[in-house]
């Protein structure tokens, strides 16, 4: 039995995240499986590095399935490309020894949460980022993020959905960068609770407009209460990025 290692983007505009439903196929994970078992004619089933929510994308998901498949890397990320909806693409296909589990082996991931500050949104943008008109304080911005960098409880920063025992993550870097009315914040942790980073997002969005201090970041986190934190940022500006291992 053979282990492949997929890495994957998508643009998760049009489906309902990534972990198949059994009400829709109209998933990442469903889509994948689809072709990758007409491929194979076995059934296949494939384990994600994680789940993305309704309308997130990913630049490089990293998921693996098992199969007796004869067929080369080079042969199933061809097929998988011809037969793939255009919205999911495989970028690379290797082997990997059988112990390999997408999931239970990633060391840390990186999110990327895409911005378009300027008055009027970008058209050519609007599904890829989230549109905030008002000017954005960039420099509180970061004094703010430099309180969650670290290992802490975040039950502050988590959905009520979140079904993990443990709320405790550490976070590695939080980057915020300026690419004229673009600003990207990329987040490094070695794992995130359900949501986590999209209200990490919404609370140092609620600094830059100048409605929260950035040293109120501290006691939010402090405090553990989720009603303290900022909204959950929308889905379409967020990426998975990279998963390490």
């Amino acid at each position: 039995m053979r282990n492949i290692k997929l890495t994957i983007q998508y643009d998760g505009s049009r489906y309902s995240g990534w972990q198949r439903l059994g009400h829709t196929d109209m998933t990442i994970q469903s889509k994948i499986e689809n072709v990758l078992s007409k491929m194979t004619s076995e059934k296949i089933e494939i384990i994600g590095s994680g789940r993305t929510d309704v309308g997130v994308h990913a630049l490089g998901q990293v998921a693996n399935f098992k199969t007796n498949s004869k067929m080369t890397t080079s042969e199933m990320i061809e097929y998988l490309y011809k037969y793939l909806p255009q919205d999911i693409v495989v970028t690379n296909i290797e082997e990997v020894e059988e112990r390999f589990h997408s999931r239970y082996n990633a060391s840390s991931k990186k999110y990327i949460y895409k911005i378009y500050n300027d008055i009027y949104l970008n058209p050519f943008l609007r599904k890829y980022t989230t549109h905030i008109s008002e000017k954005l304080d960039i420099d509180a911005m970061k004094k703010a993020s430099l309180f969650i960098i670290g290992e802490h409880d975040f039950t502050s920063f988590r959905s009520s959905k979140s079904k993990k025992k443990s709320n405790i993550r550490t976070i590695y870097s939080i980057d915020i960068i300026e690419k004229g009315n673009l600003i990207e914040i990329i987040v490094h942790g070695n794992g995130f609770l359900y949501n986590m980073v999209r209200i990490i997002v919404g609370t140092l969005l609620e600094v830059g407009l100048g409605n929260m201090e950035p040293e109120n970041v501290n006691y939010i986190l402090l405090s553990k209460d989720r009603k303290l934190a900022g909204p959950i940022a929308p889905a379409k500006g967020l990426y998975l990025l990279e998963v390490e291992y």
